[in-house]
């Protein structure tokens, strides 16, 4: 039996949603035993519960060797708030699990990844249950967990080749921050969502001209959605921004990637595949 520790280090979490997943779970992946941790379901302001009680539940639980993983409940905000002093409380246990989330969660995966834990992931979370497909996006998790499904991988994942995807926003912001992983060699898959398109424009700026970022081995574009009207209107698309970006930076443009703020998003296991 597989036992998956879930926690919630940023935005309120949505019990319903918690019910849909175990609800699959037990139905189709009897391997998986899934342990919402109290604190999923606190409420303070924006948060799921006050920054103490989220690092401490993502440090009980990642310490447990009764848990094989750490499965990050839901984006949003405020895993930034937490990370730093989370990740120093980490001990052995903590290591020898299995990390999966995206959106917020990736300023814990950086910060892990900049800390030497080789188990890390971008894709579905808990609230993604919530979502038009969800069932789908809940299935493909779990199968990577439980199973390490290949049909859960985003489908242009080269062996051999060492992996990282973000939100672009989150990894703007923690460039040059204590949770700036080393993403030389890597392939960098980034995503992003609600932002308008001149913003997505001058992250891309900020990311690119990053020394580290500089040594990447390239860069490919998962869907930038739901981009918010402005007048006058940015006039390119996503895509037509990145490449700009990668050309300036000398960083070559490996095309588009399945990932993305959606029920489609597809797994991105960090490091070699």
């Amino acid at each position: 039996m597989m036992r998956i520790g879930v926690v919630a280090p940023s935005s309120r979490f949505s019990a319903e949603a918690a019910g849909k997943v175990t609800a699959l779970a037990a139905a189709e992946f009897p391997e998986a035993e899934i342990v919402f941790h109290p604190q999923c379901f606190l409420t303070h302001n924006h948060f799921a519960g006050p920054d103490a009680a989220r690092a401490d539940a993502l440090v009980e639980m990642a310490n447990d060797p009764a848990f094989d993983a750490i499965w990050f409940a839901r984006g949003g905000y405020g895993a930034c708030r937490i990370a730093e002093d989370a990740i120093q409380r980490l001990g052995p246990a903590a290591r020898d699990k299995t990390y999966l989330g995206y959106s917020d969660a990736g300023y814990l995966l950086a910060g892990l990844c900049r800390a030497g834990f080789s188990d890390l992931a971008h894709g579905p979370m808990p609230q993604d249950a919530m979502r038009e497909g969800g069932d789908a996006a809940t299935r493909r998790a779990l199968a990577w967990l439980t199973r390490r499904d290949p049909a859960a991988l985003e489908g242009g994942l080269a062996k051999g080749a060492r992996h990282a995807a973000f939100n672009l926003t989150v990894l703007g912001l923690l460039l040059g921050t204590p949770l700036e992983p080393d993403l030389a060699g890597h392939v960098l898959l980034i995503e992003d969502v609600s932002e308008h398109m001149y913003a997505t424009d001058r992250a891309l700026y900020h990311l690119t001209a990053s020394a580290n970022i500089r040594g990447l081995a390239g860069v490919r574009l998962g869907r930038i959605g739901d981009v918010l009207p402005n007048d006058p209107d940015f006039g390119e698309d996503g895509e037509t921004v990145v490449r700009f970006w990668c050309k300036r930076a000398g960083i070559p443009f490996l095309g588009l990637a399945d990932i993305g703020h959606d029920s489609a998003n597809k797994v991105v296991p960090f490091g070699l595949l």
